[in-house]
C-alpha cells in the first residue's frame, strides 16, 4: 500500500474517533451541569474539558470566561479549533475522499452523509436547542461508521490502518480523561462528605466512556475511584480501556508489519505486557498522574513511530 493512502486511512479513523470522544465528554459535562452545584464546581467541570484537549490557550484568546455555552460552541462548531467536532468531521471526510477507492461505497456514503447532516444540524441551531441530542447523534454516526467499516470492508491493509488509528486515538483520549478527572478529584478541597456527590462524579466519568453498566456487571459494588481506574486501565475486556486499545493496536500492527516497523512493534508489545501484568494498587502507590503522563508520552511516541514506519512524514503528524 502507498504510504499516502495509509496516512489518509489512519487519520480518517482517528478524526472519527476524536469527534465521538469529544461528543461523549461534552454530553456528560452538559448533563452534569443540569444538577445542583456551585458556580465554582460548574466552571471547573467545563474547564477540565478544555484542559483534556490541551486547548486552554486557544480558548482564552477567543472567549473571556469559562462557561457551558462558550465551551460547547468552542468544542463543537469553532472552525479555529482544530479539535472541534466540526473540524474533526470535516477532516475525516476529506481524508476519506482522498482514498475513496480504498473504501467501500457504504463507508464513503456513511461519512459523506454524516458531514452533510452535521452541517445542516448546526445551521438549524441544534447545538443551542438540544445539545444532548446533537451529542447522541455524533456518537451514533461514529458507531455507524465503525460498524459499516467492520461489516463491509475486506480485512486487508486498508482495514488494519483504519483500526490502528481508532485504537491509538481511543487510548490517548481515555488516558487524558482519567488524568484530568482524577487530578481534579484529588485536588478537590471541599469538605462535603456527601457520598452522593462522589457517586455522581464517578458515574459521570464512567458514562463518558460507556462504562457505567460494565462497572456494575464487573464489580457489583459501589463505585470506587480505584476500581474505576482499574476498569479503564487494566481490564482487557473493557472496549475503551488502555489495555484493550493497546492489545488491538498491536494485533493490527502485526498484520501490516514491514522491515522498518520492528522497533515500533517492540514498544507496543512492551506496553501491552506492562498493562497485562500490571496491578492497580502498584500504579496508585507510585502515582496515577505520573503513570498516565508516561502513557500519554508513550502513545505520542508510538504515533510518531507509526508515521515514520508507514505514513507520509509531512502530513502524518497533523494534530
Amino acid at each position: 500500500m502507498l504510504s499516502r493512502t495509509a496516512d489518509h486511512l489512519f487519520w480518517f479513523s482517528r478524526y472519527i474517533e476524536r469527534a465521538e470522544n469529544t461528543a461523549r465528554m461534552l454530553d456528560i459535562a452538559y448533563q452534569t451541569s443540569l444538577q445542583p452545584q456551585s458556580a465554582e464546581a460548574s466552571e471547573q467541570s467545563w474547564r477540565s474539558l478544555v484542559s483534556i484537549s490541551e486547548l486552554n490557550s486557544l480558548y482564552g484568546t477567543k472567549y473571556p470566561a469559562i462557561n457551558g455555552r462558550s465551551v460547547m460552541a468552542f468544542m463543537v462548531a469553532d472552525e479555529a479549533n482544530a479539535s472541534s467536532i466540526y473540524n474533526c468531521l470535516r477532516a475525516a471526510r476529506e481524508n476519506a475522499r482522498a482514498v475513496r477507492g480504498s473504501l467501500t461505497t457504504e463507508v464513503w456514503e456513511t461519512m459523506n452523509q454524516t458531514w452533510l447532516e452535521f452541517c445542516k444540524l448546526l445551521r438549524e441551531g441544534a447545538l443551542t436547542r438540544d445539545p444532548s441530542a446533537l451529542f447522541e447523534w455524533v456518537k451514533y454516526r461514529s458507531h455507524l461508521s465503525r460498524g459499516v467499516t467492520v461489516g463491509t470492508m475486506l480485512q486487508d491493509e486498508a482495514f488494519h490502518f483504519l483500526r490502528i488509528g481508532s485504537f491509538l486515538e481511543r487510548a490517548d483520549n481515555t488516558a487524558r480523561l482519567l488524568d484530568v478527572k482524577f487530578y481534579r478529584h484529588e485536588g478537590d478541597t471541599s469538605t462535603d462528605p456527601d457520598a452522593a456527590r462522589d457517586f455522581y462524579y464517578w458515574s459521570a466519568v464512567l458514562r463518558s466512556v460507556s462504562g457505567f453498566e460494565i462497572y456494575r456487571k464487573v464489580y457489583s459494588n459501589v463505585i470506587q475511584p480505584d476500581k474505576v481506574a482499574e476498569l479503564l486501565i487494566l481490564r482487557p475486556d473493557m472496549p475503551r480501556s488502555l489495555s484493550h486499545c493497546v492489545t488491538r493496536m498491536l494485533a493490527n500492527l502485526r498484520r501490516v508489519a514491514n522491515p522498518q516497523s520492528g522497533e515500533t512493534l517492540r514498544r507496543v508489545g512492551r506496553l501491552e505486557a506492562e498493562l497485562a501484568f500490571g496491578r492497580i494498587d502498584e500504579i496508585l502507590a507510585t502515582g496515577l498522574h505520573p503513570f498516565l503522563d508516561g502513557f500519554l508520552a508513550e502513545v505520542g511516541d508510538l504515533g510518531a513511530g507509526i508515521s515514520r514506519d508507514f505514513l507520509v512524514p509531512s502530513t502524518s503528524d497533523t494534530p
